[in-house]
């Protein structure tokens, strides 16, 4: 079975407008031709959609929706990782973040919450094994493209890369793994499973030039 992951398109967070809701975000003018541009670009049919339950991937995936309008669609818990409190970031940019975003990561503990409506790192690999999970009861010969998130789907790359770290080496080494390996908007990750077994290679696609 294949699956490709697809990060959403530029949104307006991406582009440093303050958000309410994290999971409400939309596109932006540019995400939507990314959104466009990913649907143009799949060579073959699929034989599952799915998409986060956040709206940022569904305007991504709706192109490709329509233009499969047959292929079942399904949501995963794929969203992206919301590891600060929403009362804290609420109506904040990422610059303004970023002084808190720096503090959770160098504490580097994976059970940590950083509040109500927070969520911890063991919680997002918890996510991941769970729609893994999901995904394995798919046919063989299935092909999904699965429309998530950056920190989601990089959390599913160190995981399947690098399967024999621990929660807090996976959480040690995120952050830099991720700057040095980012996933831009609309980039693809493939993964295979074989006999029982989940794989990917490092490199990425992307869709668009």
């Amino acid at each position: 079975m294949r699956v490709i992951f697809v990060r959403h398109g530029e949104s307006t967070g991406n582009v440093g407008i303050p958000s309410f809701d994290l999971s409400q975000m939309p596109l932006t003018a540019l995400g939507q031709t990314q959104a466009q541009a990913v649907a143009a670009s799949w060579m073959e049919a699929p034989s599952r959609i799915a998409m986060s339950p956040y709206l940022r991937a569904q305007q991504t995936a709706q192109p490709t929706v329509a233009r499969y309008p047959a292929v079942p669609v399904d949501v995963l818990p794929m969203e992206e990782f919301a590891y600060l409190e929403p009362s804290r970031w609420n109506g904040t940019s990422r610059e303004q973040r970023l002084p808190f975003i720096e503090a959770y990561w160098e504490r580097g503990d994976p059970g940590y919450c950083d509040g109500p409506g927070a969520e911890n790192f063991e919680r997002l690999l918890g996510r991941v094994d769970d729609t893994l999970a999901r995904l394995a009861y798919r046919p063989t010969d299935a092909r999904v493209y699965a429309f998530s998130h950056g920190q989601f789907m990089q959390a599913l790359r160190t995981v399947l890369l690098f399967p024999g770290w621990t929660p807090r080496q996976r959480m040690a080494n995120f952050w830099p793994f991720n700057i040095q390996n980012p996933i831009l908007n609309a980039d693809k990750l493939e993964v295979h499973y074989r006999k029982g077994i989940w794989s990917t290679a490092p490199a990425l696609q992307s869709a668009v030039t």
